[in-house]
């Protein structure tokens, strides 16, 4: 049996077993000097990129609704989940963030076909039904049971396989729309970006860290900095919060958290926990309404912040999200089930 160490020797054992986040910089790199200095060839491997996206899009709704069914399904009735905790932190984490859209909408995606989700990739859907008959299934057979976990696990190694293209896919991706928009583009929205980047830095550097060491009373750095050098760098390459599940999960486990408890979170948390978007919403509308010269009050601003919070749920979690976005809210997901598993007096 050949050595780990020997495996990852050379080009091909670079790529199988090498770090993902080095061959993301590497195609994100490239990418940005092909589109800049060789336009023409750009174009040309667009196709990389489309083809990533594409494969992320196909699988990522299957993955949300076979590990949502499966763990409900394998929960059992006498677990330690803290799920009531987890769900408290979602909502807070996003209402501070953004501080009743589409009410509506919101109910009208959740009750549909369940194939017709899956299809259009409506997460609401998708959820309500996963949760629908992962309940039903509790009182399955336990071969039945097996078998939903067998799928969770292959859906997952698949989802993994995908995301092993990431490089070749951000670089077809970043060729493209340096060729297409060139730097000038990048420019012009300076001042947004700042705003937006500049948000969502206070939420997962000072917002997060105090809601977490409400729930641990201790320095809540060290799990606020693993959650985003392990989940967050991942997700702000892949810019999937359905495609990170994997790498959630994973970092759970090496967190030592209880998996009946994570096995339900992390996929909701894919769904719900949107803070980064409800930070995208509010900041963009409040610039279209100081564009348009609308006079919005603090009252107004508020309001808003209400609505991002509802809006933002489940909205945007389809594939291709903002970078910066889905790393906070990817890492958020990991960072408040460990805050809300990990809390003392709790088994």
């Amino acid at each position: 049996m050949a050595h780990p160490a020997n495996q990852a020797r050379g080009p091909l054992g670079f790529i199988l077993h090498g770090s993902l986040v080095t061959q993301i910089v590497i195609g994100l790199i490239a990418g940005i000097l092909l589109g800049r200095f060789a336009p023409d060839a750009a174009h040309s491997i667009a196709l990389l990129g489309q083809l990533f996206v594409s494969a992320l899009k196909s699988v990522a709704p299957i993955l949300v609704f076979v590990l949502v069914m499966s763990s409900i399904a394998n929960q059992k009735v006498q677990s330690s989940s803290r799920m009531g905790p987890i769900l408290l932190l979602y909502v807070l984490g996003t209402f501070l963030a953004a501080l009743i859209a589409v009410l509506l909408d919101l109910l009208t995606s959740i009750v549909v076909n369940p194939v017709d989700a899956l299809l259009n990739a409506n997460y609401m859907g998708i959820l309500a039904w996963a949760i629908a008959l992962g309940l039903a299934l509790k009182h399955g057979s336990q071969g039945s049971r097996d078998l939903l976990t067998d799928m969770a696990n292959a859906v997952s190694s698949l989802v993994r396989l995908v995301i092993r293209f990431a490089p070749l896919g951000i670089f077809g991706l970043v060729a493209v729309t340096i060729a297409e928009s060139g730097f000038d583009a990048l420019r012009q929205y300076g001042l947004l970006l700042i705003v937006l980047v500049g948000c969502m830095l206070v939420v997962a550097l000072v917002v997060n860290p105090l809601i977490v060491f409400a729930k641990l009373r201790r320095n809540p750095y060290p799990l606020v900095f693993t959650c985003l050098r392990e989940s967050g760098i991942t997700a702000f390459f892949t810019r999937s919060s359905a495609a990170n599940i994997p790498v959630n999960m994973a970092l759970c486990e090496r967190l030592g958290l209880h998996k009946d408890t994570y096995s339900v979170s992390i996929p909701l948390g894919a769904t719900i926990n949107m803070a980064g978007a409800a930070v995208t919403i509010t900041v963009l509308t409040l610039a279209a309404v100081h564009t348009l010269e609308i006079p919005a009050d603090v009252p107004t601003a508020l309001l808003l912040s209400l609505v991002a919070t509802i809006a933002a749920c489940g909205f945007v979690i389809g594939v291709v999200q903002d970078s910066v976005e889905t790393a906070l809210n990817s890492s958020t997901d990991v960072l408040f089930t460990a805050a809300a598993t990990l809390e003392p007096g709790r088994a």
